[in-house]
């Protein structure tokens, strides 16, 4: 090689070196968050909870709240060693405050319309307005001052995307903080969560997912504001009974009622929306008492003017006997394979269950009434004509899985097809004693005719969250409406099957000494430690899908009719049939019932102003006219409105 050539190659390697240098120079002081080895999975985590909130947004009464926790479990470790997560988090509270204005799905068009058009008719406010929240609709934030709790205080432990955060980077504590003590159904110690205050403790979910946020700005435009306009969250995690017990809730809504009342000269409009109707029928009960809110039988005449139930849970929700039994529902079930990954990696079936049997409150929504309003063996009010299968037999098996489970040595249940009350025995067998003496001490879950007893029942706070066991108030004047939405597919009833291999104890193997065969593992079978006789864990059979069948199963869920949440009987055969008749509703009050068709555009989040989804109801154009008409004192415009079979279906329930 020539001199000049190698002086040149030289300086062509002196280049490159400085290029490469400065190249790697650059790389290390980029920030740690603009590399892709951090961007891939924040996209992903974020990609998966945008996706589950923009194609189909699940009910707020479990399911929505339930996916935003998909990430609670999400090990960096595994893919990324040498993250620190404490840059991690303090990358994403960035990212959290600054959310594009495109992401904010709280504004499709209908915005203040409802309330625009009731002003142009010159329509204002006249009566004051209450609204009580669902379950799970109230965000929760802490007061802890313990130290471990401390970086929590005042923060949104349940609700918005601080969240996300606390789940994701202080799991444990999460989770031990949102558990309630499985004896005393209260706080555990060192942990304190109370609901949030004001009307945004419920207008929004999360930035972009409203829940009462629709009504509220239609309310506004016919002059309501906070001098008349109340909204009483609750801690939903409480016992019916706690609320009071621990946080006065019951003794602050009747205040706030009385306050109203007496400043606006007007008796109130109570609104409530799905669980939130069964903790206002607690309430009435709790007020009238001698015992307890000694307002005396008249309060709620005296008081109220009208209550609105809106998707009331006023007979129990199938889910939540699912739900209790193996943490599942047809959310959890009917996921592609890689979102039941997800989900279960992230949100467990038995952290669901430790969470659904530590928040007693969700146990008022356990199924009411029996055999008499869910059917028996051979048949359901709302079975489907010429129908493959009764509702009738809320759990059912089916016969491969029956005897396969039958014969396992050491398993001494033989599955059988169960009706409402031999599903409710047989689920409250398989949970811990703490949570059967929760249902003991707490609630009530049968029919009872008896007049007599009815009005001594009006003095058992057991009783208060069943319908069925206890009257409306002696109202007369008040007006009663029912409102809810029918046309989405729900959940009524489900196939189980046996996991395999899994137990509710934990197992050994032990000699059988009733074994004739030679020593060895043919003689040997799982018993508990104690030699209890083992119980074997159930799940939804997600491997049975046959849409040719009535009713249609899909992964295990036979489905039916109602709301997409709550079913059709549920929904509306109190308000059609069992409230007019005299022992239940001895002060004769006037029940009008008005259903809203399912009618969703698929173009827009979360089916547009015509949806009657049990969540997304509250946005809907019907029930925000409805509420409106009533506020308003123009309440006499609502009339009756029929879409589904209903009535035909309330009158086959077994009242007599």
């Amino acid at each position: 090689m020539k001199p000049e050539n190698v002086h040149d190659a030289q300086e062509e390697i002196r280049h490159q070196a400085k290029l490469f240098e400065a190249q790697m120079h650059t790389t290390k002081r980029r920030r740690f968050f603009a590399r892709a080895r951090f961007l891939f999975p924040l996209g992903i985590i974020i990609g998966v909870i945008m996706g589950f909130i923009l194609i189909q947004p699940a009910d707020i009464h479990e399911m929505h709240a339930h996916l935003l926790l998909l990430m609670d479990e999400y090990d960096f470790s595994l893919k990324l060693p040498d993250i620190d997560l404490s840059r991690v988090e303090t990358e994403w509270q960035r990212v959290r405050s600054s959310i594009p204005e495109v992401w904010k799905l709280n504004n499709d068009g209908r915005e203040f319309q409802v309330g625009e058009a009731m002003k142009e008719r010159g329509l204002t406010a006249h009566y004051p307005v209450v609204l009580v929240p669902g379950i799970v609709s109230t965000s929760l934030e802490s007061w802890s001052t313990e130290p471990e709790y401390r970086p929590f205080f005042r923060e949104k432990m349940w609700g918005g995307f601080n969240m996300i955060s606390q789940v994701t980077f202080n799991r444990d504590k999460w989770i031990s903080a949102m558990m309630l003590d499985p004896i005393t159904g209260l706080d555990p110690p060192g942990a304190k969560i109370r609901a949030a205050e004001g009307i945004d403790a419920a207008s929004s979910f999360m930035r972009g997912y409203w829940i009462w946020a629709k009504i509220v700005e239609n309310l506004a435009v016919v002059n309501y504001d906070t001098n008349n306009l109340y909204l009483a969250p609750y801690d939903w995690r409480l016992s019916l009974y706690n609320l009071e017990e621990r946080d006065g809730y019951y003794s602050k809504l009747k205040s706030t009622i009385e306050g109203l009342k007496k400043r606006q000269n007007r008796k109130v409009v109570l609104a409530a929306h799905s669980m939130g109707s069964t903790v206002r029928r607690s309430f009435f009960k709790w007020v009238e008492s001698p015992e307890h809110g000694k307002g005396g039988p008249n309060w709620v005449e005296d008081h109220i003017e009208s209550f609105i139930s809106i998707a009331g849970t006023h007979l129990g929700v199938a889910k939540a006997m699912a739900a209790f039994l193996s943490g599942e529902m047809k959310d959890t079930v009917q996921v592609n394979p890689a979102g039941a990954y997800v989900l279960e990696r992230f949100f467990s079936r038995k952290e669901r269950q430790r969470l659904f049997r530590s928040w007693a409150g969700s146990a008022s929504m356990w199924i009411k009434g029996g055999t008499a309003v869910w059917g028996n063996a051979t048949w359901a009010p709302d079975d489907e004509h010429e129908a493959s299968h009764t509702h009738g037999e809320l759990i059912a098996f089916r016969q491969s899985q029956s005897l396969d489970a039958a014969f396992v040595r050491g398993f001494d249940e033989v599955s059988k097809n169960m009706t409402a009350d031999d599903a409710g025995t047989w689920i409250l067998e398989r949970t811990p004693s703490s949570f059967q003496k929760m249902i003991g001490t707490n609630y009530s879950f049968g029919i009872e005719r008896d007049e007599a007893a009815l009005k001594r029942n009006d003095l058992d706070p057991t009783k208060w969250s069943n319908p069925l066991e206890i009257r409306l108030p002696n109202a007369p004047s008040m007006k009663f409406i029912c409102v809810y939405g029918h046309g989405k597919e729900t959940e009524r009833s489900y196939w189980y099957a046996h996991a395999p291999q899994d137990y509710d104890e934990a197992v050994v193997e032990v000699e059988d000494p009733t074994c004739t065969d030679p020593p060895g593992d043919t003689c040997k079978s799982l018993r508990t430690p104690l030699d209890i006789p083992l119980s074997k864990l159930s799940r939804i059979d997600a491997e049975y899908t046959d849409e040719t069948v009535t009713p249609k199963v899909r992964n295990g869920v036979k489905m039916g009719e109602g709301d997409g949440t709550v079913s059709l009987l549920s929904l509306g055969a109190m308000c059609v049939e069992g409230w007019k008749r005299p022992r239940w509703n001895p002060g004769g009050i006037d029940v009008t019932t008005v259903e809203l068709p399912h009618r969703p555009v698929p173009t827009i989040p979360r089916g547009g102003a015509n949806t009657s989804d049990h969540v997304d109801i509250l946005g809907s154009t019907g029930l925000n006219e409805l509420i409106l008409k009533v506020a308003t004192g123009v309440g006499d415009e609502v009339k009756p409105n029929f879409v589904s079979k209903i009535r035909e279906y309330s009158q086959k329930v077994q009242w007599d």
